[in-house]
């Protein structure tokens, strides 16, 4: 009988590792295939348009010269982390801005940095950390660059702060006709609001200037609430605590009932990770593997929300500002995107709203049988500057990660339940944001952002002959400013 049971036992743990294996291997062997220079595509691989000419400039003049000696059609990316055609449209000139990544001045006493577009958020924390300094307002992760940050008017988790428009002092901007301004909220302050969150269409940003802030340690907290609660606990607890620097909540799929409200609070605690920032090199395999999983079956979801995050969450954390800033978007990339792909989508909806909106997230999400692994629901101030603000007032946000498949099929399903989201969301004075598959209606997209029409106009002046566009803008321009005047 021993015997018998030690066979099964070591046939179980036999099954449990080629279990596991199936899952990691793709991860720990995958290679990165090029894709043709002229081939510019975004992290979902769903968006590969094929452009006229790809550079790379490292100076401000090599860029008016290449501007000014082509026509047509230009467009512009970064990290490329847009994921619905924003970054390049067909026969254009693509200016790949990664290159022009310099530091420009820093001042520590000031707290201020200026810095060229390119850059990416992870070189100016290592830049600025050595001074005990963090970035005010970015993304969750450290890959983007400045630009395209600035382009979308990135937020991230920071409590008691909004869009990062909120922490650029100025930028400076190429235009059309090969002339460089500088706009800040005071000088030149149309285009300041439009070229922010403006996706590439009023030109070129080369540089801008930031406010930064102090570099702390933060101590994790977590809270686990009903849906239904979590209004009035963010409004007591959260909203108005200086202590708190991030915070989101997880909304937990398949069934929506409850959050677990994760937040970094100021602390003179010992750090648990010694890292100030993540290392750039790490090697991520069973992360990924893990997203992998959740998203095959409904029970895994329910063992991340029943056993894996609260083992998570039960570690004491005490973390570096900058550490919790620095992490990098590869620790979500999967082995391929051939047959299935991971995107992003997100809502914004006055806090008065929260739960008549969340309703209907979470019934037209089971509806559709969304293949939904995440929902993070963050919170910001206004921002009331952007001509394409987000957040007109006060709002909290459901960001959506999912997977779907990559065939036409898969991608009209998706295209028809972000609509009715969009829909949903509006009918509550919210808005979408729009750095993520162009599902809206040009109808839609009118009435999320009433100020486009001011924003067209704004771009028929400074750029008559429509040289900056992509594919995202050649759906949602006017047609009748799309050929200048």
């Amino acid at each position: 009988m021993i015997k018998k049971l030690s066979i099964a036992m070591l046939a179980a743990v036999l099954a449990m590792l080629c279990w596991c294996l199936s899952y990691l291997l793709p991860y720990m062997t995958k290679s990165v295939v090029a894709p043709p220079p002229l081939v510019v595509n975004d992290v979902t691989q769903l968006y590969a348009i094929t452009v006229n000419k790809v550079i790379a400039p490292q100076t401000e003049t090599e860029l008016v010269h290449q501007l000014l000696n082509s026509s047509g059609a230009v467009s512009v990316g970064g990290g490329r982390y847009s994921q619905g055609g924003q970054v390049a449209l067909p026969d254009s000139l693509h200016i790949d801005m990664r290159s022009y990544n310099k530091i420009v001045s820093f001042s520590p006493d000031k707290k201020h940095i200026t810095v060229q577009a390119g850059i990416t958020w992870r070189d100016i924390q290592t830049h600025i950390d050595p001074y005990d300094l963090s970035v005010k307002i970015m993304q969750s992760y450290a890959d983007f660059t400045v630009g395209g940050s600035l382009s979308v008017n990135a937020h991230g988790r920071y409590i008691g702060e909004g869009p990062l428009i909120n922490s650029v002092q100025a930028i400076k901007l190429l235009l059309a006709d090969g002339s460089v301004i500088t706009a800040t909220p005071e000088n030149n302050s149309e285009l300041f609001y439009a070229a922010i969150g403006g996706y590439g269409a009023m030109g070129i940003i080369l540089e801008a200037s930031l406010q930064l802030t102090d570099n702390s340690r933060v101590q994790r907290q977590v809270a686990n609430v009903a849906l239904k609660d979590y209004p009035d606990f963010f409004q007591v607890q959260i909203r108005d605590n200086s202590q708190v620097v991030f915070h989101n909540a997880i909304l937990y799929p398949p069934h929506y009932k409850q959050i677990a409200a994760v937040s970094w609070v100021k602390t003179d605690a010992p750090v648990t990770v010694a890292s100030r920032l993540h290392s750039p090199n790490t090697r991520y395999w069973w992360q990924p593997a893990l997203i992998d999983f959740v998203a095959d079956y409904d029970f895994a979801k329910r063992l991340r929300q029943q056993w894996l995050d609260p083992l998570l969450f039960s570690q004491p954390a005490v973390h570096w500002r900058n550490y919790e800033a620095s992490y990098d978007v590869r620790e979500l990339e999967p082995a391929n995107r051939t047959k299935q792909t991971y995107g992003l989508r997100e809502y914004f909806v006055p806090v008065d709203q929260f739960d008549a909106f969340a309703t209907q997230l979470v019934a037209l999400l089971q509806q559709h049988k969304v293949n939904v692994l995440n929902v993070s629901v963050r919170h910001a101030l206004p921002d009331k500057g952007s001509l394409l603000a987000w957040a007109p007032d006060e709002t909290f946000a459901f960001v959506i990660y999912y997977r779907q498949g990559t065939d036409e099929q898969a991608r009209q399903h998706t295209q028809l339940w972000s609509q009715q989201l969009i829909e949903a969301v509006l009918s509550h004075g919210g808005t979408y944001y729009l750095p993520y598959q162009p599902s809206a209606t040009p109808e839609q997209f009118q009435r999320a952002y009433p100020l486009a029409t001011e924003f067209f106009r704004l771009k028929q002046q400074y750029d008559p002959q429509n040289r900056f566009t992509s594919q995202f803008w050649d759906k949602y321009q006017p047609p009748l400013v799309a050929g200048g005047s």
